[in-house]
């Protein structure tokens, strides 16, 4: 395939190294486009950037070392968006260190779609995995497309119920788009890639390096008006995120949880330091201001076995269950059985058991 001569300066501008995002935007601020930099005098580069990384540039880009991207842009889901591309996400252009070229499998349009990223924990609950597939599925319903990061847990489950709706979703990775990171998640990247899109900054052949998760963070707050944190612990990679969106002035929202779990400690922390407690989608449409207030966005009300007052929200191990409720152990057994086979309740590591509806 031959490769447009601007994409491919913007591609091997992109892949001098040692240069990173900031010396590439000091460059096109002094000469322009990538073009009009490789057609720069060395004496000239010297004075942006450093003497090595101006000898390189003069010396052109290398056709062949671009021929694996031409490759791949053959195939018609797959694109590279740069900084000056109208079809790049204008949201973006808002924050302090916007990529300065997006690779993109998936649908385009989606790129520029009214967002709420949905991030947590990787080791989440049950109910922090439901929570988070119907809290990105209503907003999904509403229109927005829910952004995460293709991570276990909170992330795959937000990403599911944002592909259920209208809205769909978008997963931002650290890695190439032609590698799945983490590798169990590759179908959801399929669907992703069919129904949605994926995004990543970084080259394809990338691996999962650790430095790179931290820059994939404010790509999620940045294409977003508002982040939710469903789950997260204190040390958690998702209260980066929402330093980021704070930073980026999104709107920060948090669901709470048990006083005594782990994985509600950062959320908990979150709504300290300010940030909007929510316990329904609804909460985040109105606050958000993009959707009328009138939006209903309920669940229908069942009939719940009474087992599900016992048991509470919080894990709860069999002797303290069968205390409150008066059963036996064997009855007990019997009821939490038929519960999880309706999907009512999870079992937990160590014999616990925890509501999830």
């Amino acid at each position: 395939m031959l490769m447009d001569a601007e994409l491919a300066s913007w591609l091997a501008l992109n892949q001098i190294p040692g240069l990173g995002n900031e010396g590439l935007r000091r460059l096109l601020q002094a000469f322009g486009t990538p073009t009009q930099v490789f057609a720069t005098p060395v004496h000239t580069l010297q004075q942006v950037v450093q003497p090595a990384i101006a000898a390189t540039i003069t010396q052109g880009w290398n056709e062949e070392k671009l021929a694996p991207i031409a490759s791949w842009l053959a195939d018609p889901h797959n694109h590279v968006v740069t900084l000056a591309d109208p079809d790049y996400p204008q949201a973006l252009l808002n924050i302090s260190d916007p990529p300065l070229l997006l690779y993109v499998k998936g649908r385009l349009e989606l790129l520029n779609h009214s967002a709420l990223a949905v991030v947590g924990s990787r080791n989440a609950t049950p109910q922090g995995l439901s929570n988070a597939e119907a809290f990105a599925q209503a907003a999904s319903a509403a229109g927005l497309c829910i952004i995460s990061g293709m991570a276990h847990g909170i992330d795959a489950a937000a990403h599911r119920g944002g592909l259920r709706e209208y809205g769909s979703s978008i997963g931002i990775v650290g890695t190439g788009l032609d590698k799945v990171y983490p590798a169990a998640n590759r179908q959801l990247a399929h669907q992703l890639a069919q129904e949605g899109a994926l995004i990543s900054e970084f080259s394809l052949g990338t691996p999962p390096l650790a430095a790179n998760f931290p820059r994939r963070n404010r790509i999620i707050s940045g294409l977003s008006l508002g982040c939710l944190v469903v789950e997260a612990s204190l040390q958690s990679g998702s209260l980066i995120t929402a330093r980021m969106a704070l930073e980026q002035g999104r709107d920060v929202f948090a669901i709470p949880g048990s006083i005594h779990a782990p994985q509600t400690k950062g959320c908990h922390h979150l709504i300290k330091q300010g940030a909007k407690l929510v316990e329904c989608a609804q909460d985040i449409l109105e606050e958000l201001g993009h959707f009328p207030a009138s939006t209903t966005l309920q669940s229908s009300v069942l009939e719940e076995h009474p087992l599900l007052m016992h048991l509470g929200f919080d894990p709860v191990d069999m002797d303290s269950l069968s205390q409150r409720s008066g059963l036996t152990i064997g009855a007990l057994s019997a009821i939490l059985l038929q519960l999880e086979l309706d999907g009512d309740i999870a079992t937990l590591p160590g014999g616990l058991y925890q509501r999830i509806n």
